[in-house]
């Protein structure tokens, strides 16, 4: 990457301590320290490194850049910008420098968010759309991206990669800008552009990328749906576990689960189920328990279907309790 004159100002500040950058860019004119700034971001967003010190300069400066409120105390910018053009300038500086970044490179946010967060955001787009998010992101972050979406949805947008280099400029930024805004509302605990349409297919994508998020992120956004839509709440907390989840759950995970099942109950919940689901289940009871089972099973003939799907409920609620206290674990890809 050949770095330009202001690019290579914005390197040499990275390589000083904040006090000193400060002293330094004193004497400058306000836009000439706010398009240092905008380099200085710049440059780390392209994940160009000179050294570990300018690096950790540059990330704790770019943090600060991110937080759409009072720079921090101790920060980067508190020490340079403020001491440099005071309170009031460098807050016009933090919103111009979003504002510069976004029109120079449209995905340039999009790259830093957290990629369970963007395959949230992403689940219910049209698989062109997600095709032109993840073609602009690093290749790493995009198959991490992938791994949160269905596997049906991953084969339509593989299919799509090829076909963005052929779209247009102003299109990629459009739809940059439409998922920056969910981003956004999902970072402000918002819904209101989350999602729009509450299909169940819809909501069952977003259940399961919801699920595995942190309790704190994740009840943030159950709130924040049911704050929108009561029903649509309620669907997305239980659509997070299912019956047919069963056997995409740990062994350890599953083996606690059936502690608080009796045979008869298990018996009932087996009748005609899945296979994967019998034999997931049958492995993960120890040899006594299987005779059990098998013993209850042999005195079932006809369950009603209401009987059946009771005793499966009652397992799937200590699955969701379990999962409630994050205590439940699902396999990864390749377990």
């Amino acid at each position: 990457m050949a770095l330009t004159g202001k690019q290579k100002a914005a390197m040499l500040l990275m390589s000083l301590d904040a006090a000193t950058a400060a002293e330094l860019v004193k004497g400058l004119d306000a836009e000439v320290v706010q398009e240092l700034a905008v380099e200085l971001a710049y440059l780390d967003d392209a994940d160009f490194k000179s050294s570990r010190k300018s690096t950790k300069i540059v990330r704790q400066f770019h943090r600060s850049l991110k937080v759409r409120e009072t720079f921090q105390l101790n920060g980067f910018l508190d020490e340079v910008l403020k001491s440099t053009v005071g309170q009031e300038k460098a807050g016009q500086i933090q919103a111009r420098i979003q504002e510069v970044l976004c029109n120079r490179d449209p995905f340039i946010s999009i790259r830093s968010a957290d990629p369970q967060t963007l395959a949230l955001v992403l689940a219910y787009e049209h698989p062109q759309t997600i095709a032109v998010v993840l073609s602009e992101l690093p290749a790493k972050k995009m198959m991490e991206v992938l791994n949160f979406l269905d596997g049906g949805a991953r084969v339509s947008v593989a299919g799509r990669m090829s076909s963005c280099k052929k779209m247009t400029a102003e299109a990629k930024a459009l739809i940059a800008e439409a998922v920056c805004e969910r981003l956004e509302a999902i970072t402000a605990g918002g819904a209101d552009k989350l999602l729009p349409s509450w299909s169940e297919q819809s909501l069952r994508k977003v259940a399961v990328i919801v699920r595995d998020l942190g309790k704190e992120i994740r009840d943030g956004l159950l709130n924040a749906i049911h704050g929108k839509d009561r029903r649509a709440g309620e669907m997305v907390a239980e659509l997070m576990i299912i019956w047919a989840d069963i056997p995409h759950v740990t062994d350890r995970s599953l083996q606690k689960v059936l502690r608080g099942v009796d045979a008869n109950k298990l018996a009932l919940a087996l009748h005609e189920a899945d296979e994967a689901i019998i034999q997931k289940i049958r492995s993960n009871l120890s040899e006594r328990a299987v005779a059990a089972l098998d013993e209850e099973a042999s005195l079932i003939s006809a369950p009603g279907n209401e009987d059946i799907e009771d005793a499966r409920g009652r397992i799937v609620r200590i699955l969701r309790e379990m999962n409630e206290k994050s205590e439940l674990v699902f396999m990864k890809d390749g377990d």
